[in-house]
């Protein structure tokens, strides 16, 4: 458990750590778990056929570890890690259930355990049970939600004494990514107008209500509902992108809210704006890739937090850090926190040390 009388994790011991997983994501967090120094890579499970029975090391661009690839589970939990991280494209509530009645704790990128009171019931039910039978901790973190919904919010509100109002904009120029199927399939850019669909918005408001919902608790405002809501905005002209082909008058931009109520009235917002080019026929703030929080209080201010200009090919090589980096940080924390579902407001502050 953790050792509460300095607020940090132990640096008794390095923890031994599964890679679950090796997208863009996980293979930046497998790079920082075989770098960093309280941490000891003891295995790797991998999706991909091609990907088994090679060396962890070869995976993430680093020199050879020793530690093989698997994609069986019952060879991870044969390693009795400290924890695993796990970043599956989709979850697996078997697997991660399994692994946390095993012994091992799991710190994830997912985002469906934020806020237990969230969770289906009885999900949320198997999942305590595996934590109680195992005696683990789960915990949920990343960029966004996470760090951005979460984290920075709290440090900001830790200034004020009054809150009327608090909103979270993210900003993403998506026309230097090169992923045609997320971005015209996926996302729905280059098509013609139409509503947002329940299923997007529904995605959103769990995705990030959650999270507003656990700030407005910390603070003593607990929202009383939440609402989301989705616009687009259309291309003035062809636009060509890294993926492909805008065409004019189908979506360049588009943007998701989701709102906590109190008192029918709004107390906290997180908006999304993601567009692929700045030549649409809405006047919309459309700035450069990053973050603005915004608190009117009784001590208001402004954070814009921007991502530096990069190219492509950099840019895909640096973002993957901003979900990645925060759950490997979390590591020593979740190991030594009491057994179950863990936000980041159960955690002491979750910090690493640098490379």
């Amino acid at each position: 458990m953790q050792d509460q009388s300095d607020g940090s994790a132990s640096a008794s011991q390095p923890f031994r750590v599964v890679q679950w997983a090796t997208g863009n994501v996980g293979t930046r967090s497998l790079r920082q778990i075989i770098r960093h120094p309280r941490l000891t890579l003891a295995g790797l499970y991998v999706h991909s056929e091609s990907k088994a029975g090679r060396d962890a090391g070869e995976l993430c661009g680093l020199e050879e570890t020793g530690v093989t690839a698997t994609r069986d589970i019952d060879d991870i939990i044969a390693l009795d890690a400290d924890c695993v991280l796990y970043m599956a494209a989709k979850l697996d509530l078997d697997e991660v259930c399994r692994l946390l009645a095993s012994g091992a704790n799991v710190v994830t990128t997912r985002g469906e355990f934020h806020r237990p009171a969230s969770m289906d019931p009885a999900m949320r039910a198997r999942v305590e049970a595996a934590c109680a039978e195992g005696g683990t901790s789960l915990h949920s973190t990343g960029s966004s939600p996470g760090f951005i919904t979460e984290t920075v919010p709290l440090a900001l509100l830790s200034m004020q004494r009054q809150l009327n109002g608090l909103s979270i904009h993210e900003f993403a120029d998506c026309s230097s990514r090169n992923s045609p199927d997320m971005l015209f399939h996926v996302m729905g850019f280059g098509k013609t107008v139409g509503d947002f669909s329940e299923a997007r918005l529904t995605h959103a408001r769990t995705s990030f209500g959650p999270s507003l919902a656990n700030v407005a608790e910390a603070v003593g405002l607990p929202i009383e509902s939440l609402e989301a809501s989705g616009e687009v905005a259309t291309t003035t002209r062809d636009v060509e992108i890294a993926a492909g082909t805008v065409k004019k008058g189908t979506v360049g931009a588009q943007r998701i809210t989701v709102a906590g109520l109190r008192g029918g009235k709004e107390l906290m917002r997180f908006t999304a704006t993601w567009y692929c080019t700045t030549e649409i026929d809405q006047d919309w703030e459309l700035r450069s890739n990053g973050w603005r929080v915004v608190i009117d209080g009784d001590a208001s201010m402004t954070l814009d937090l921007m991502f530096p200009k990069m190219s492509f090919d950099v840019q895909a090589q640096t973002t993957p850090g901003y979900t990645a980096n925060p759950a490997v940080n979390a590591v020593p924390y979740v190991v030594e926190a009491a057994p179950g579902i863990r936000t980041a407001f159960d955690l002491p502050k979750i910090v690493g040390p640098m490379a």
